[in-house]
């Protein structure tokens, strides 16, 4: 077995996320406003092979460059934007917010003298019902009802070996839609099926084909398609209850 990634500390991780916060403070001086730290780490749920996510706001007109890179034992990511886009990614809804919205509102201070990251954590909060129903009015054209449309041509055609892959694609959809039902955002990626599980408002089917899912019990072909046929009946059947019309009844234009 390789020897990497390697296993680190919590007391480890910490100490070089300090030492990356007095570097950058070193090499930028004022035009760092804040350096956060999001992810399993900040939440206090980390595991040794977790990796470091950090997020330096900058002075609105100064643009610094990312960087994502491995330094053993470390694997690291530091994103940088400028106070007016971090506000506006914070403020932002899309089909991933359930996921990427925790990244906002579990910020940790790291560096915050002008408390800055309080502010930030509160925007996701603040999104409005429309903009959620909105959302999974567009989501579910792109994503559920084309990977519904794959699942049944695959049948159809006897190309039986996508119906797992097609079952867990539907499933992730409907998770992330489960999340901005629920106004939820889920701890992490990892944990996201799991997590959904727990929420109040899913649609009817959805419970079976996530535990399988999970599980990776996926090879009673016949029974998987069934459970997506049950779980699309559900989804729309959900998406009724919320008033959440997303076919068309004329043309756009």
């Amino acid at each position: 077995m390789l020897s990497y990634p390697a296993a680190t500390t919590r007391e480890e991780k910490m100490n070089i996320i300090h030492h990356i916060k007095d570097r950058l403070l070193h090499l930028h001086g004022d035009d760092i406003l804040a350096i956060g730290l999001y992810g399993s780490i900040a939440q206090g749920i980390d595991g040794p092979y977790s990796d470091i996510e950090l997020r330096v706001v900058t002075q609105d007109g100064v643009s610094l460059p990312g960087h994502e890179f491995i330094y053993p034992p470390f694997k690291i990511e530091i994103g940088m934007k400028q106070k007016q886009d971090i506000f506006k990614a914070a403020a932002s809804v899309d089909d991933s917010w359930a996921i990427k919205a925790g990244a906002y509102v579990y910020l940790q201070e790291i560096y915050d003298p002008g408390n800055l990251l309080a502010e930030i954590r509160k925007l996701p909060l603040e999104v409005s019902d429309e903009a959620i129903k909105e959302t999974m009015r567009e989501f579910m054209i792109w994503e559920p009802y084309e990977t519904m449309g794959k699942i049944r041509n695959n049948v159809q055609s006897g190309n039986l070996n996508y119906l797992p892959l097609g079952a867990k694609d539907l499933t992730w959809q409907t998770a992330k839609l489960i999340g901005l039902a629920n106004r939820t955002f889920y701890h992490t990626r990892a944990r996201t099926l799991e997590e959904s599980l727990s929420l109040p408002s899913r649609p009817s089917g959805y419970d079976e084909l996530a535990q399988l899912v999970m599980r990776g019990q996926l090879l009673q072909i016949d029974h998987v398609y069934e459970l997506c046929e049950q779980l699309w009946t559900g989804l729309n059947a959900w998406y009724e209850q919320m008033n959440i019309e997303y076919k068309l009844k004329e043309l756009p234009f």
